[in-house]
């Protein structure tokens, strides 16, 4: 296998066994193993098993690119809730490691995560508060609102979507062929709520 070879091959399988097990539960000898490549070759290309994870880190959270496109083509700030539902949906769809990764590095916080994982939330959640304050500045929005908690409160509804697959397949349809009438559901539950108008 060329030296190339392996490093794909390498990323390509630390991505499925460190998603699974994390970075502590998968050894140097595993990951070797299951790209058909050397110890040395981690080393290599990586400097380490760490270097390797940090590396399968920063593919999995560069799908987060994306969202500074959308912040500089939308400035509605119902336009952008919505696009942000529908960039999530897409993003989970996109990259199936990338929960497994988010949830890992939130509950049980490598070293990495200050410098990978932090700022893209960071940087998403201060972004989708200023959108929601902006649509209260608007009044398209209420005025009691707390927009980073608004923001916060967004991004569980959606992300929980894909974090309860397997406990929710019985009671709702997970078929990608679905998610635009989620996004407009999620959406339309967001900024109407789900109390009757009078």
């Amino acid at each position: 296998m060329e030296k190339t070879d392996s490093r794909t091959k390498l990323l390509e399988v630390g991505t499925k066994l460190f998603s699974e097990r994390g970075l502590n539960g998968v050894s140097i000898r595993e990951l070797s193993q299951a790209a058909s490549t050397s110890i040395s070759m981690i080393s290599y290309h990586f400097g380490s098993k760490e270097g390797l994870y940090s590396e399968v880190l920063k593919q999995q959270f560069s799908s987060f690119q994306e969202f500074h496109e959308l912040r500089g083509r939308i400035s509605d700030p119902v336009a952008m809730v919505e696009e942000y539902l529908r960039w999530t949906f897409r993003r989970h769809r996109n990259n199936p490691y990338l929960l497994r990764f988010y949830t890992s590095e939130l509950t049980n916080p490598t070293p990495f995560f200050g410098s990978i994982v932090q700022p893209v939330i960071d940087e998403v959640i201060r972004s989708m508060a200023a959108v929601i304050e902006e649509g209260i500045r608007q009044q398209r929005f209420r005025g009691d609102v707390q927009p980073t908690n608004a923001a916060l409160a967004l991004a569980g509804m959606v992300n929980y979507f894909f974090l309860s697959l397997h406990a929710t397949e019985n009671l709702i349809s997970h078929d990608p062929e679905q998610d635009e009438k989620l996004v407009r559901e999620y959406l339309a539950i967001f900024i109407k709520g789900v109390a009757a108008q009078a």
